[in-house]
């Protein structure tokens, strides 16, 4: 493989690989591109990791490998998502430069997002390269499932994303979910379309981590031993819906007389401020706010005790390409209780590593949860086989299905 594919770029022009998921706009994407590069890296394909510098433009090496480029567009400083397509003309020209300097190693471009497809794709058709796209969110596929009140995505990334769609080479899709959404509203070519779903690190998220954070985390969020702990982990905005969690602990305050604590692990989306207070005054008004403990953003080896430490993880999302936390915290050994829609339906097997559920009424969530809580036998089977799910995905099965993908291009 080295011999035919010596060199790749991946491009995240919107956010760097090494910003902390859980702030700003990282999350999962930046999570499976760090661990994909390295994956890929190991495999004897050298990746350079491309992105918009918000500081001094440089490059280094972050592992074997892998070099980080961040390169200048655009004014200085952070720009707002909704801005950045107004320099990917200036970002492009960038990353021309560089693989002016690196071609002919450069054996394709995969594209992350689609700020950074409409940034690339001209680069790739001027030198002749093979281009990939991953697109992680699809518009098609978040305004189909909007949270009240919230705005649809722009018609120009709509349409932005149905022309990259039938220019690409090749696309990756993590989900089932996310391919019918390409195929039905996107209109891209079924045959172009690959679906390679993220891994996880199973050594990083384990349940051996259990005991030890846990008694930490509960002295730390003052938390007494013994109580049950929910975790939400993610960027707080509605569409990820926490509203949703607190009020199911409101219900379960119905239900049980008492209630678990919830864990809120995540910073607000910019522009998104506003929620983050309105769910403050959410846990006040419905009398929880003493339940609910919000954390910030947390570090990977922060999150992955959060997660070995809680009873039940919820994902409340209206809409998830994969949901690569529901897989996180099944290899932490942690079940999930997760909303049946987009990509959930794969990164949680329900009645093994978690369950679905298919209404938003909090009381229904309220219900779920309490079947996990009250019975703790099938708790700890849901412990054993949530573990047992989460090993049957890895980096490694993910960073060799890409490389097939890209062999065959």
């Amino acid at each position: 493989m080295a011999s035919a594919l010596e060199r790749v770029a991946m491009v995240s022009m919107h956010t760097s690989p090494l910003a902390a998921p859980g702030t700003g706009d990282s999350g999962g994407m930046n999570v499976s591109l760090l661990s994909m590069a390295a994956e890929v890296a190991k495999r004897g394909v050298e990746v350079d990791l491309l992105t918009r510098a918000t500081g001094a433009p440089g490059m280094r090496e972050i592992g074997d490998g892998v070099t980080l480029h961040e390169l200048a567009a655009g004014p200085p400083g952070i720009l707002e998502k909704e801005r950045l397509f107004e320099v990917a003309d200036e970002f492009g020209e960038a990353v021309a430069n560089l693989a002016g300097r690196l071609h002919p190693r450069y054996g394709l471009i995969h594209a992350h997002y689609w700020l950074s497809g409409l940034s690339t794709l001209p680069v790739a058709l001027e030198l002749g390269l093979p281009f990939v796209q991953s697109f992680h969110t699809v518009a098609a596929m978040k305004n189909s499932a909007l949270a009240p009140g919230q705005a649809p995505e722009p018609e120009q990334r709509v349409r932005t994303e149905m022309y990259l769609a039938n220019q690409a080479s090749a696309m990756v899709a993590g989900s089932a979910a996310e391919v019918g959404m390409l195929i039905d509203e996107v209109r891209a070519p079924a045959d172009r379309i690959w679906v390679i779903p993220p891994g996880v690190d199973v050594d990083l998220f384990t349940p051996r981590r259990a005991d030890a954070a846990g008694a930490r985390l509960r002295d730390e969020l003052a938390i007494a031993p013994g109580r049950p702990i929910l975790a939400v982990v993610g960027r707080i905005q509605p569409l990820k819906d926490q509203e949703l969690a607190i009020r199911a602990l409101a219900e379960l305050h119905a239900l049980r007389g008492w209630a678990p604590v919830l864990v809120i692990a995540g910073e607000a989306t910019p522009g998104e401020d506003q929620y983050a207070v309105s769910l403050r005054t959410t846990a006040t008004e419905l009398g929880v706010f003493a339940d609910v403990r919000f954390v910030g953003a947390l570090s990977r080896e922060r999150l992955a005790d959060l997660l070995a430490a809680a009873t039940v993880t919820l994902v409340p999302s209206h809409s998830e390409t994969f949901g690569l936390v529901a897989l996180e915290s099944a290899s932490s050994g942690t079940p999930v209780v997760a909303f049946r829609g987009g990509g959930l339906v794969e990164s949680v097997s329900a009645g093994v590593s978690g369950q679905l559920v298919d209404s938003r009424d909090p009381r229904a969530w309220a219900r779920s949860i309490t079947e996990m809580l009250d019975d703790s036998a099938r708790l700890e089977q849901f412990s054993a086989t949530a573990r047992h799910y989460a090993e049957g995905y890895t980096w490694a099965a993910t960073a060799t299905a890409l490389l097939g993908v890209y062999a065959g291009l």
